[in-house]
C-alpha cells in the first residue's frame, strides 16, 4: 500500500512541475535582444496574411493583429496556441528566413510537458518555410504528447510565414 501511494504522489508531483510560465515574455525578449528590445510592431492579420494564417491553423486566426519585434533582419514573436485544452506560449526568433530559437515560456497543460525540453526543441533549429506552408524537415513526435508537438509545428510555420510577409514588404 505504501509503494501505491508514493507512486501516485510521484505522479501528481510530476504534473504539477510540468505546467507553469517557464520565462516571462520580457525576459525573453531581454535576452534575445541582449537587454535593448526594439518598439513592438505591429503585423496586421489581412488579405494574404490572414489567408496563408489560415492555411497553417486549419482555422481563421484568432486576433487581427500580431505583435513582434525586429532588429535589422531578426524577428522575434510570443505567439500562442492551444495544445489539447490549454494554451501553450512560445518564443520564436527568425533570421535569415530560417527558425533560430523556439522556447516554450508557458505550458498549461497535463500531458505533453516534454515540448519545453531541448532533446525535441533542438530539432526546430534552422528549419525552413517550404513554398507550401510547411517545415523543410521532419519534426519527431513524443508518443503521449501528440497535440503539444502538432501547435510548436503550427508556431513554428506562423512565425516563419510571419517574417516572410514583414521581409518581403519591407523597403530596401
Amino acid at each position: 500500500m505504501r509503494h501505491l501511494l508514493f507512486l501516485f504522489i510521484l505522479v501528481l508531483s510530476m504534473n504539477s512541475f510540468s505546467k507553469g510560465v517557464y520565462q516571462s515574455n520580457d525576459d525573453f525578449l531581454n535576452e534575445v535582444f541582449e537587454n535593448k528590445v526594439p518598439k513592438t510592431q505591429t503585423l496586421w492579420l489581412l488579405g494574404e496574411i490572414k489567408k496563408g494564417a489560415k492555411k497553417i491553423l486549419g482555422e481563421k486566426p484568432g486576433q487581427l493583429r500580431i505583435r513582434y519585434w525586429k532588429k535589422n533582419q531578426q524577428t522575434s514573436w510570443i505567439l500562442e496556441e492551444i495544445g489539447k485544452e490549454k494554451l501553450i506560449t512560445v518564443g520564436l526568433v527568425i533570421n535569415n528566413n530560417q527558425l533560430n530559437q523556439i522556447k516554450v515560456l508557458a505550458f498549461r497543460e497535463s500531458r505533453g510537458w516534454e515540448v519545453k525540453e531541448p532533446f525535441f526543441l533542438e530539432q526546430f533549429f534552422q528549419v525552413k518555410l517550404t513554398s507550401e506552408l510547411q517545415l523543410n524537415r521532419t519534426i519527431d513526435g513524443i508518443s503521449g504528447a501528440t497535440l503539444s508537438v502538432r501547435a510548436l509545428k503550427k508556431l513554428a510555420r506562423l512565425a516563419l510565414f510571419y517574417h516572410m510577409q514583414i521581409m518581403s514588404n519591407q523597403k530596401v
